[in-house]
C-alpha cells in the first residue's frame, strides 16, 4: 500500500544519525548496592547535598571500575583527607569525567595585600 504525502522523503542519513543519538545514554550502568550505599554515605556525611553525593559517587564509582580498584579502598584512601582536600579531589575527578568545554573550578582569594589596596577607604 502506498501512501502520497507531499513531505519530503528522508535520507538514509538522517535515519542512521536519529538511531545513534537515540541509543546514546541507553548503555546500562550497574554497581553493587554496598557500594552505591557506602559511597553516598562516605560523601553526605563529609556535608554533600543528597543529590550531588549521589552524581559526585556515580563518577566515583565509574572511575574505581575504570582504573580496577575497589570503591573501598578509594574511600579508605580519602578519608584522611581535609574538606578542603576532598573538595579539590572531587572537583579534579568530576573534571576528568566531564567534557572539555565545561570545567569545575574554584578561586582562592589572594592573601597578600598591596600598598594601594591599603589606602582605599570603603
Amino acid at each position: 500500500m502506498s501512501v502520497n504525502t507531499n513531505l519530503p522523503l528522508q535520507a538514509q542519513t538522517t535515519v542512521r544519525v536519529k538511531t545513534f543519538f537515540d541509543n546514546y545514554y541507553s548503555t546500562p550502568v550497574s554497581f553493587p548496592a554496598a557500594e552505591i550505599d557506602a559511597t553516598v554515605g562516605f560523601f553526605t556525611k563529609r556535608g554533600f547535598d543528597l543529590s550531588s553525593a549521589r552524581s559526585t559517587s556515580i563518577v566515583i564509582l565509574n572511575q574505581a571500575r575504570a582504573e580496577n580498584v575497589s570503591p573501598f579502598t578509594l574511600l579508605d584512601s580519602l578519608k584522611s583527607l581535609t574538606d578542603i582536600q576532598l573538595s579539590q579531589i572531587v572537583a579534579q575527578v568530576l573534571n576528568n569525567s566531564r567534557e572539555k568545554t565545561s570545567l569545575l573550578g574554584y578561586r582562592i582569594k589572594p592573601v597578600t595585600d598591596t600598598y594601594e589596596s591599603r589606602n582605599i577607604l570603603v
